[in-house]
């Protein structure tokens, strides 16, 4: 049945983040003392609810397989040269990465969604191996435990787009609004989070409903744990987050010439059937947060994820005071 609570399916992994039990409320506009708060706990509590469009159309889909999320080494290794090919043959247990960077004032969340494939049933679109998108969010302290959203910034293919929640203080700085964050009542802890959506094929990320399911497609909840889909439709998906600064993780793996091809850049061929469903493969396409790129904006290439603080200070307007001088920040 869509939409309900249903018995644990398969899952792979847990995540040390404890659940909140309690909404932050919007407090005073300065920073004040905040209870302790883990960068794994405050992933967790700010973690999107997360629709993904599935597409089941032309053999590359693999029957929807390939709109679900995954882990980048879901295959069992860490070369992304084959995970056009093993997409097919593995469990895509769902999962998503993040990474936390905190000031005097604010911090500031990103996460990745994975997927395997970037993938086309149509002559005038490209595929390509490995794809990576996501969000960032800001969050002002405010004395709770874990502050007040007041922003958020997505990734769709080479654009980013702004958000902010009904009742934010934030408004448009050099960069337009281009809606409101809705919030949503996750059903694993009974606590608001910001709801997130990706199109089919091509995997482009804004706040729902920029994107939203059309017809088949899964909605991943942050749960602690990595469920697999049971079929295309399947409305209640539990995901869990790892973190990009994770001893041997993602960030600890950015000279491995098998995972990426440049700084930033996840490798990719053009192996198997990439290219059967669009004019062509395209190689070295995808990139992790620190190679995530507007160009025609002022913040450089990897700002969202390695100066979160900057690129706020510029696509915002921000009444609060804004500390951009980095109490925790591992890039």
């Amino acid at each position: 049945m869509r939409g309900t609570t249903r018995p644990l399916k398969l899952a792979i992994g847990t995540t040390a983040a404890a659940v909140a039990l309690g909404i932050a409320a919007a407090g005073p506009t300065a920073a004040a003392p905040e209870l302790a708060v883990s960068n794994a706990d405050l992933a967790q509590r700010w973690a999107p609810i997360h629709y993904q469009d599935v597409d089941q159309t032309g053999t590359n889909a693999l029957g929807g397989r390939s709109d679900y999320i995954a882990a980048y080494d879901f295959d069992g290794d860490l070369n992304a040269r084959n995970n056009w090919d093993n997409t097919g043959s593995y469990s895509l247990a769902a999962t998503a990465y993040y990474s936390v960077q905190e000031t005097a004032t604010h911090w500031f969340v990103t996460y990745m969604f994975f997927h395997p494939r970037d993938w086309s049933d149509s002559i005038f679109d490209t595929e390509h191996e490995n794809d990576g998108e996501g969000v960032m969010v800001a969050v002002q302290k405010n004395g709770s435990t874990y502050g007040v959203l007041r922003g958020a910034v997505t990734v769709a293919h080479t654009n980013f787009y702004s958000y902010t929640p009904s009742g934010s203080t934030w408004g448009a700085g050099a960069e337009t609004i281009d809606g409101t964050l809705q919030l949503a009542t996750n059903p694993h802890d009974g606590l608001t989070h910001p709801v997130t959506a990706q199109e089919a094929k091509g995997h482009g990320l804004k706040a729902r409903p920029g994107y939203d399911i059309v017809g088949d497609g899964v909605i991943y909840y942050p749960a602690g744990r990595a469920e697999v889909p049971e079929h295309p439709d399947d409305r209640n998906v539990a995901y869990r987050l790892v973190d990009v600064q994770a001893s041997g993780g993602l960030w600890a793996q950015r000279a491995n010439t098998q995972l990426f091809a440049s700084a930033g850049t996840f490798a990719g061929d053009g192996s198997g059937s990439c290219g059967d469903g669009g004019i062509s493969c395209t190689t070295n396409s995808a990139n992790a947060p620190w190679g995530w790129d507007d160009g025609d904006d002022l913040p450089g290439r990897g700002a969202l994820a390695t100066d979160p603080a900057g690129l706020a200070a510029n696509y915002f307007r921000i009444p609060e005071p804004l500390d951009r001088t980095y109490v925790n920040n591992p890039y």
